[in-house]
């Protein structure tokens, strides 16, 4: 007899589903690994299957159109609404990449899974259509329950409240208390031993200690405002450290490292950041899009936001989030407008404070180890023996 196989099958389509995905991997590994057998599987491109690689271009590349075109994002997110989830989701499933789900469910049954954990909408799909049959997880990173994420499921995850009652609310027949749980956000591990003195992480990041620090994102592919936002901000030489992180957009970065700051401000542009969580915890503002890691990561840190963008109605409930509910971001979408509220914030830095505060609140609100408590139950609904020997 071989030990229960569960599966956590990485997609690529932003980074806000690679995170999560890390977080409760590494979590459920460290409580469980002893009982079942974790793999983490790179799953688009790791059996050679070229139209299974095409398929997870397109995902990304549907991200990027998102975050190029709000129109275009708004416009693919609404229409998931009104097709509903089964339409939805077969239509993206057959047409984004001819022959790939077929493909999708036979690579799903040659993993052999027990249980799949999926933090992406698609990989949840092949595993309920493959032959094997598996439990099925998924973790939707984001504030509202999208069509995608309401395709059947063993258990349905989020960590938002606000978008947990909802689902609940209109979406009862399809989730409900025994198959939908509201749970920590799965913030990767390393987040907790982060250094959150300020002063300390500056040094380490090679940051003037005493200078407010604004640090931007525009998600994995660095699509968005900032560009506009930092090329204000160098030509009225605030006296702030600008941080800029370009993700996989090579040539926004090397339009950036062309820039030359003035004097007054200290010019950080960075590309891809291994470090993110430690350049967040450096930061006294956040500026970006309202991605699900790009708004749950600096909270975490108890560090403001302006959110500068929603590139879908997605992006919107989230952003909305913290700025009506949870009270830790501003929404300002003119990039002049964002510059001269980090100049009212360089003048009143008191104004910060409430901002602050609520971020800080929410700490509680973060980590695995309820997500993977609740996993394994699942799995011990199939394989009771587990939880005789734990």
């Amino acid at each position: 007899m071989r030990k229960p196989r569960v599966i956590f099958p990485y997609t690529e389509a932003g980074l806000g589903h690679i995170m999560p995905m890390n977080s409760i991997a590494d979590e459920f590994e460290k409580l469980y690994g002893d009982k079942v057998e974790c793999v983490r599987s790179q799953f688009f491109t790791e059996s050679g299957d070229e139209k299974l690689e095409i398929f997870q271009e397109r995902l990304k590349g549907e991200v990027v159109k998102h975050n190029k075109s709000s129109f275009y994002g708004y416009f693919a997110t609404v229409n998931m609404e009104l097709w509903g989830v089964t339409i939805s989701t077969w239509a993206t499933m057959t047409f984004l990449k001819l022959g790939s789900k077929k493909q999708g469910c036979k690579h799903m049954d040659e993993l052999d899974p027990d249980l799949v954990v999926s933090t992406h909408w698609a990989t949840n799909y092949y595993a309920k259509k493959c032959k094997k049959k598996p439990l099925t997880v998924m973790y939707c990173p984001d504030a509202q329950v999208n069509p995608l994420f309401r395709y059947p499921c063993d258990m349905v995850m989020v960590s938002n409240s606000v978008g947990y009652d909802a689902a609940i609310k209109y979406h009862g027949m399809r989730l409900n208390k025994k198959n939908f749980h509201l749970v920590p956000f799965l913030i990767r591990d390393e987040a907790f031993n982060v250094c959150d003195d300020k002063a300390k992480a500056r040094e380490k990041l090679g940051f003037d200690k005493d200078k407010f620090t604004v640090v931007l994102a525009e998600g994995g592919y660095g699509i968005g405002k900032m560009t506009e936002i930092c090329k204000i901000i160098l030509e009225r030489d605030l006296p702030v450290t600008l941080v800029p992180v370009c993700g996989k957009n090579k040539e926004l970065y090397e339009e950036f490292s062309k820039l030359k700051s003035k004097g007054k401000c200290s010019w950080r542009p960075m590309g891809l950041a291994e470090n993110m969580l430690e350049i967040l915890a450096a930061a006294d503002l956040f500026c970006g899009k309202s991605g699900a890691n790009m708004t749950a990561e600096p909270c975490f840190f108890g560090v403001p936001q302006i959110i500068t963008k929603y590139a879908t109605t997605i992006e919107r409930y989230n952003g909305k989030y913290y700025v009506e509910v949870v009270g830790s971001a501003l929404k300002i979408f003119k990039p002049k407008k964002v510059v001269e509220k980090i100049e009212d914030f360089l003048a009143h830095p008191e104004k910060l404070e409430p901002l602050k505060k609520a971020a800080c609140a929410q700490r509680s609100n973060y980590g695995a180890e309820k997500c993977a408590n609740v996993i394994f139950e699942l799995l011990c609904s199939k394989f009771p023996h587990l939880k005789e020997d734990n």
